[in-house]
């Protein structure tokens, strides 16, 4: 079952750090191309160990919208 939050990137201001990868448990949060960290929606469980560990503070959890 997914949770009720999901973790948002703000790919402007990413650095493509690897920080957020490297602590996902679910392996949601994966650097794309070097640029910018793509947050697998399916595989995200809204836990905000990225949100957290971010240190340029571009990963926000918000609502995760219901279909």
């Amino acid at each position: 079952m997914l949770s009720e939050r999901i973790a948002v990137v703000d790919k402007t201001r990413c650095v493509a750090c690897g920080a957020c990868q490297n602590v996902c448990p679910r392996n949601a949060a994966v650097v794309h191309r070097g640029c910018y960290v793509n947050i697998h929606e399916t595989l995200c469980i809204g836990c905000g160990k990225c949100a957290n560990l971010c240190p340029v503070g571009c990963i926000k959890l918000k609502e995760r919208v219901k279909v």
